[in-house]
C-alpha cells in the first residue's frame, strides 16, 4: 500500500517539476515497483508548433527521462544509470493526444546484473524503444534511447 502511495507522489512530482511540465507531457501512471510508466501528451496550444501539429521537442521531452529513472529505481543505489544517446523518428504529424508506455521487466534487470557481473565488464549500454501513439494505436514517433549502466560510482554521479 505504501508503495502505491509513493508511486502516486512520484507521478505528481513529475507533473509539477518545471522541466517536465514544460514539455506538455503528463505522467498518468507509475507502477509501484517502477516496472511500468505511462505518459500522455495532449495536443494543445502549449504543445503545438507553427504548423498546427505537435512540436517534436514536446514529443521527445515527454518521453526522455523514463528509462533512466525506471532503471535507477529498479536496480537500486549500487548502480549508476545515465542517458547515453537518443534518436527520434517522426512518422506522421501529431494532431491528437499521444500516448507512450514504458516497461522494464525483471528479465531485463537480470540481464543487466548478469552482464555487469562478467569479468572485465564494468559498464553496459542498453537500448530501449518507445512509440508515441494516438488513441487508435497509430505510431506518430518512435524514440530509441541508449542507456549506460555501471556499478562504478566514480563513472557516474
Amino acid at each position: 500500500m505504501l508503495e502505491a502511495v509513493r508511486s502516486r507522489l512520484y507521478r505528481l512530482g513529475f507533473n509539477l517539476f518545471p522541466a517536465y511540465r514544460g514539455t506538455g507531457g503528463r505522467v498518468t501512471y507509475i507502477a509501484p515497483d517502477w516496472s511500468e510508466a505511462r505518459v500522455k501528451l495532449p495536443h494543445s496550444w502549449r504543445t503545438r508548433n507553427g504548423l498546427g501539429t505537435t512540436f517534436g521537442g514536446s514529443m521527445y521531452g515527454a518521453v526522455d527521462p523514463f528509462y533512466v529513472v525506471m532503471l535507477s529505481k529498479r536496480l537500486g543505489d549500487a548502480f549508476v544509470v545515465w542517458d547515453k544517446e537518443a534518436e527520434i523518428r517522426f512518422k506522421r504529424p501529431g494532431r491528437d493526444t499521444l500516448y507512450a508506455r514504458f516497461t522494464v521487466t525483471d528479465a531485463e534487470l537480470e540481464a543487466i546484473r548478469t552482464e555487469l557481473a562478467t569479468d572485465g565488464v564494468d559498464s553496459v549500454d542498453r537500448h530501449y524503444t518507445v512509440d508515441l501513439v494516438d488513441e487508435e494505436g497509430t505510431v506518430h514517433a518512435t524514440v530509441r534511447k541508449t542507456v549506460y549502466v555501471t556499478t562504478d560510482r566514480s563513472k557516474g554521479a
